[in-house]
C-alpha cells in the first residue's frame, strides 16, 4: 500500500498529467491518421523528452504507443484503411459492419474492447509486480546476455518468409552499435580516421531516419489523397452492454495479448491472429468473421490493446524492449540514468508504479475523449497526404538537429531515411535494424563482464536461470528448423527421385 501512495505522489504532479493527457490524446490523433503512426509520433517526440523529467517524458510516449491503436480502429472500420498496422484485422469485420449499416455499432464495440484489454493486461501488470521483483535480482550479466539473444532471436523468427532478411537486418544493427568508441577500453572501431564516425551512430538518429523521415519519403512521392469521410451519429456507450455478451472472447483475447507482448519480437499481430483464431473456432456463428462478426472485431482490438502494458514487462524487468517503440523508450532511462532491470524493482518500485498507474488514466482519459470526440478526428483525417509527408520530413529534422546542432547528424539521418524508403517499397522488415543497435549493446557489455566469471562454455549455462534461457534459445531454434523443413516440403513436394520415376525411367 505505502508502494501504490508513493507511486500515486509521484504521478500527481501538474507536468506529469498535462504530458499524460497531451500523450494520450495526441497518441489517439496519430492512430487516426493513415500514414503515420506511433513509431514515427514517438521519434519526432524523443529529442523533446530528455529535457523533461523522467517520468514526465515516459507518460508522453506511452500515452501515444497505448492510445494509437483506439485511434488506427476509426478509420479500418469506417473506411477500411487502418491507421496503423496492427489495426489491419480491425478491418476483416468493422468495415463489413460499416457496409450494412451498423459503423456506429462497430465503433462503439472496438472502443469499449479496447479499453478492457488496455484495462485488463495493466491489472496482470500490477498483480504480476511482486514476482518480477522477486525474480529480476537473480538475473546476472549471464542471464541478460541470454534474454537479450534470446529476444534478438525471436524478433528474428517472427518474420515468417522474411527470416534471412530479418536476420541480416539485425546483424546490421549489431554492426551499426560497434561503430564508434568501444564502451570499455574507449578504442576506435570502424571510424576510418573520420572524426565524424568517432561517436557512431546516435539511436534517435538513426529511428528519426528510418521511421519518420523515410515515411515522409514515401508520403511525398505517393500520389497524394484524402481518406473519404464517414461520419456517425449516436451515443457510444451501447458497446459496454454488447461486450458483456462476449466478454469471454474479451478475456481470453486480452490474455493472449498479455502473453505474447511479455515475449519479445512477437507483439501484437501474433497476439491477434491467435485470439482471432479462437474467438473463430469457439464461436455459434464463425461463418460471420470477416463478413463483419462483432466477436472478431472484439478479439482483434481487445488483444493489439493489451501488448503494450504486457510489452514494459521485459523492459522493466530486464532492462530489454522487445520492439521497435519500447527500444525508443529505453533511450529515456539511460538519458536520464534511471536503468531499467533488476535494481530498478529493487530500489524504485514506487516509479514503477506510478506508470503502471499512467496507464490505467491513459485508457480512461482515451476512452472519454473517444466518446465525444469520433466525428471531429473524422475531419483531422481528411488532411492531404502530402502535407503530412512535408509536416514529418520538417519535425524529424528540427528533431535530429536540436540534439546535438549537428548539420552531419542531419545529413546521416537522411541516409537512413532513403535506406528506409528502399525498404519499405522492398517490403522488408525495420524493426530489427534498432533491436540489432540496442540488443547489440546490451549483449557486449553484460558478455564482457560474464567472460570475467567463466572458465569453461559450460559456466556460461551452469546456472539454473541461464540454463532455462539456453534450452529456450535451442528450441526456438529446432521448432523454427522444422517449420522451415516443412514448408520445403509442402513447397516442392516429395523428392522426384523415386519408385514412379525409376519405373517411367525403364519404361523409356
Amino acid at each position: 500500500m505505502d508502494t501504490l501512495i508513493s507511486g500515486l505522489a509521484i504521478l500527481a504532479h501538474w507536468d506529469v498529467m498535462v504530458a499524460l493527457l497531451i500523450g494520450s490524446i495526441g497518441g489517439v490523433v496519430i492512430g487516426a491518421l493513415p500514414g503515420v503512426g506511433p513509431a514515427i509520433a514517438i521519434a519526432i517526440l524523443l529529442p523533446a523528452t530528455f529535457s523533461f523529467e523522467p517520468i514526465v517524458g515516459l507518460t508522453l510516449l506511452l500515452g501515444i504507443y497505448g492510445s494509437s491503436m483506439y485511434g488506427g480502429a476509426i478509420p479500418a472500420i469506417l473506411i477500411n484503411t487502418p491507421g496503423t498496422p496492427v489495426n489491419a484485422l480491425t478491418t476483416y469485420d468493422g468495415y463489413p459492419m460499416t457496409k450494412r449499416g451498423e459503423g456506429h455499432r462497430a465503433v462503439s464495440l472496438a472502443y469499449t474492447a479496447s479499453f478492457f484489454g488496455g484495462v485488463f493486461s495493466i491489472l496482470c501488470l500490477i498483480v504480476l509486480s511482486p514476482l518480477l521483483a522477486w525474480i529480476a535480482p537473480h538475473f546476472g550479466s549471464r542471464e541478460i546476455f541470454l534474454a537479450a539473444f534470446l529476444g534478438i532471436l525471436l524478433v528474428v523468427v517472427a518474420h515468417r518468409g522474411q527470416t534471412f532478411a530479418a536476420g541480416m537486418l539485425a546483424f546490421l544493427g549489431i554492426f551499426l552499435n560497434t561503430v564508434g568508441l568501444e564502451p570499455v577500453k574507449y578504442t576506435k572501431r570502424y571510424t576510418f580516421d573520420q572524426s565524424w564516425l568517432a561517436s557512431g551512430f546516435d539511436l534517435i538518429v538513426v529511428v528519426l531516419g528510418l521511421f519518420a523521415i523515410s515515411q515522409a519519403f514515401l508520403l511525398l512521392i505517393e500520389r497524394d489523397h484524402t481518406p473519404e469521410k464517414a461520419a456517425v451519429s449516436g451515443s457510444m456507450m451501447s458497446g459496454f452492454k454488447e461486450l458483456l455478451g462476449i466478454k469471454r472472447i474479451a478475456t481470453v483475447s486480452s490474455s493472449l495479448g498479455v502473453l505474447m507482448g511479455m515475449i519479445p519480437g512477437v507483439g501484437e499481430f501474433t497476439a491477434q491472429f491467435l485470439s482471432y483464431t479462437y474467438a473463430q473456432k469457439s464461436s455459434k456463428t464463425p461463418e460471420l468473421f470477416g463478413k463483419g462478426s462483432p466477436e472478431g472485431l472484439v478479439a482483434s482490438e481487445a488483444a493489439n490493446n493489451a501488448v503494450p502494458a504486457a510489452a514494459m514487462i521485459p523492459l522493466l524487468a530486464l532492462g530489454i524492449p522487445g520492439e521497435a517503440l519500447t527500444a525508443m523508450m529505453l533511450t529515456v532511462f539511460y538519458v536520464h540514468n534511471v536503468i531499467p532491470g533488476p535494481q530498478l524493482f529493487a530500489d524504485q518500485l514506487d516509479f514503477v508504479m506510478a506508470l503502471y498507474m499512467a496507464l490505467i488514466l491513459l485508457n480512461v482519459i482515451v476512452l472519454v475523449f473517444l466518446l465525444f470526440s469520433t466525428n471531429l478526428l473524422l475531419r483531422i483525417m481528411q488532411i492531404p497526404t502530402r502535407f503530412l509527408g512535408m509536416m514529418i520530413l520538417t519535425l524529424s529534422f528540427i528533431g535530429v538537429y536540436s540534439l546535438r546542432n549537428s548539420a552531419t547528424d542531419c545529413v546521416i539521418a537522411m541516409g537512413f531515411g532513403v535506406f528506409g524508403l528502399i525498404l519499405k517499397r522492398l517490403n522488408l522488415p525495420i524493426v530489427p535494424i534498432i533491436l540489432g543497435i540496442v540488443l547489440g549493446g546490451i549483449m557486449e557489455v553484460k558478455l564482457r563482464t560474464a567472460m570475467a566469471a567463466v572458465k569453461t562454455p559450460l559456466d556460461f549455462v551452469s546456472l539454473p536461470i541461464a540454463a532455462v534461457l539456453f534450452v529456450m534459445i535451442l528450441l526456438v531454434l529446432i521448432l523454427h528448423l522444422r517449420t522451415l523443413i516443412r514448408e520445403h516440403k509442402a513447397k516442392h513436394g516429395p523428392d522426384p527421385i523415386g519408385p514412379d520415376h525409376e519405373h517411367s525411367s525403364q519404361q523409356g
